[in-house]
């Protein structure tokens, strides 16, 4: 049976030049890179050529790259580690301890926020559009000299939304506050600068642009202090101690590198052909359907569709049954209860949340993929329609900002 996938935004497959470039670590050339002989030495070297590679694709000084296991983990450093800098420095520093969040951040950022909030940092969650965008004059109104940090993710990993990143960071800035961005979504598809955007902390994760999962990063402005989450060496510059995984490091830095010539070459252009195709095709081949989130201010290649009537759940399964693997939102919590927390903060009810289901492409996927998707959902959406009951597909007022 023939396959596709169409599920780049929960990971994508390692490409075969970083396997090639991971490998010799993973035997002959192992070694520990805080050894001083000469085998510690190339490991040590291969790491700081990571890292390089890695600065490059974000616009970045190497030293302001820190290596993390996962984007998640990058996050999490990026809001405990300067929010516990702040709560240890003295005067008008300290009295900084607010944390300015989106209401439809990744989990890993809202969760931090929320237990951050347990220890004593008060949380604002600035809500969003029904489009799936923040507003940045609605978010300067929850700003004050009380803000520490503000955090707004580039690209939503659910809904593909890009938010007007230049313009918070200046918001952020202007009340005294640094900004963090999850990048994770965004780098290696869309141009990623941290100097001209203004970000002072940003996470991005190689599995999401080609390279192994286990191997992510956070840029942190140079001189920003970070309390690290792990004690016990002086890894990474002390932000984070344990041995660094040379192989998926080294992975990494050449997905990084590999991804900054695709972007380079014009492949995203491609991409959002494709998704723009995919899109067009399945509003018009499946009646009473949405697009959720803005239909300019978005990357084309994550396309999330509310198929009325029916639950997403349902279609998914039914997907994968014909060969064709999506989601239904985002990798991370698609295990947990109820609908996405995206999608009821951008408006949708939660029967509508529940009857939605995201397709993201990547490089992998090809007009003949396409072709397949628009040729199996319409008759998957339409059978499982037929067996709801018939008032569940009853049309209804879309809100305001969503497709029909």
């Amino acid at each position: 049976m023939r396959e596709v996938y169409a599920d780049h935004a929960a990971t994508t497959r390692v490409a075969p030049e970083v396997l090639a470039a991971m490998e010799p670590f993973l035997g002959a050339a192992f070694g520990n890179p805080s050894s001083v002989h000469r085998r510690g030495e190339a490991a040590r070297d291969a790491v700081e050529e990571a890292r390089a590679r890695v600065a490059a694709l974000v616009g970045a000084l190497p030293e302001e790259i820190v290596f993390t296991a996962s984007g998640s983990e990058a996050n999490n450093l990026a809001l405990k580690g300067a929010l516990l800098a702040l709560d240890h420095a003295s005067g008008t520093a300290r009295a900084r301890r607010r944390l300015v969040v989106s209401a439809f951040e990744h989990p890993s950022v809202l969760e931090t926020a929320r237990h951050l909030e347990s220890r004593g940092f008060p949380l604002t969650l600035v809500p969003v559009g029904p489009g799936g965008v923040v507003d940045p004059e609605r978010l300067k109104h929850a700003l004050g000299d009380d803000v520490a940090l503000v955090s707004v993710m580039w690209v939503n990993n659910e809904v593909g939304t890009i938010q007007p990143v230049r313009e918070i960071a200046e918001a952020a800035h202007a009340a005294g506050a640094l900004f963090h961005c999850d990048a994770v979504q965004a780098a290696g598809r869309l141009p990623v600068a941290v100097g001209e955007a203004g970000v002072d902390l940003l996470a991005l994760a190689g599995h999401k642009l080609g390279g192994p999962p286990g191997a992510a990063a956070l840029y942190a402005r140079r001189r920003l202090r970070l309390v690290p989450l792990v004690h016990g060496g002086h890894q990474e510059r002390s932000r984070r101690a344990g041995t660094e995984d040379v192989p998926a490091v080294v992975g990494l830095g050449v997905a990084a590198e590999r991804a900054a010539g695709r972007l380079a070459a014009g492949e995203p252009a491609r991409l959002d052909r494709l998704g723009e195709r995919l899109r067009e095709g399945l509003l018009a081949a499946c009646p009473d359907t949405r697009l959720n989130g803005d239909r300019e201010r978005r990357v084309s290649v994550i396309l999330n569709l509310c198929f009325r009537g029916v639950d997403g759940e349902g279609v998914l399964h039914e997907l994968d049954c014909e060969g064709i693997a999506v989601s239904t939102g985002s990798a991370c919590s698609a295990a947990g209860p109820g609908p996405s927390h995206v999608l009821t903060a951008m408006g949708l009810a939660p029967e509508e949340a529940h009857a939605s289901v995201r397709f993201s492409l990547g490089e992998g996927n090809d007009e003949t993929d396409i072709e397949m998707i628009l040729e199996v959902t319409p008759a998957v959406v339409a059978r499982l329609r037929a067996m709801q009951h018939p008032v569940a597909g009853r049309s209804a007022q879309a809100p305001e900002g969503v497709e029909r």
